[in-house]
């Protein structure tokens, strides 16, 4: 029995919506990134870009564990010596990009490489319920149904 490796030209892309109101980032996260690369998929060939288009909205009201909030922290470096900077997702949520938060630990989980950037151009991601891509007719996935730890419930 051969190997089955899948073509670029035999894939069809779906297209799934994801409310990220409420939800824990990294278990979202870790859903989109299996989504994006094609993880879910019996015919997942790792070199070959079949995973679906993802679109996440509500990324302004996701949820941290704990006190990952105010305490876990993004560092980025200028390239001038000494220029390191710091922030947290508070300030982030807070400020003009509120999708950063999903987008960065998304891209952390998808490999570096052409491969990595072409599966992130899939991703689609809106801070508010509104976005643009009705005529694509995506389909709403309930990820925070899937398991009661995916939706972070206020005490």
């Amino acid at each position: 029995m051969k190997t089955f490796s899948a073509k670029p030209a035999e894939l069809e892309k779906k297209w799934i919506v994801v409310d990220a109101d409420g939800v824990v980032v990294g278990r979202l996260a870790t859903f989109i990134a299996n989504r994006l690369r094609g993880k879910h998929l019996p015919i997942y060939t790792p070199h070959i870009d079949c995973g679906d288009n993802v679109i996440i909205v509500n990324a302004g009201k996701v949820a941290f564990t704990g006190k990952k909030m105010s305490d876990k922290r993004y560092y980025r470096h200028t390239g001038h010596p000494g220029g390191i900077k710091e922030t947290s997702p508070e300030k982030i949520i807070a400020g003009r990009f509120a999708e950063r938060v999903i987008e960065l630990a998304v891209k952390r989980m998808i490999s570096r490489g052409p491969l990595g950037r072409r599966q992130m151009s899939n991703l689609h991601i809106y801070a508010t319920a509104e976005h643009p891509h009705e005529a694509q007719k995506p389909v709403v996935v309930p990820f925070a149904d899937f398991n009661r730890k995916n939706k972070k419930v206020e005490a």
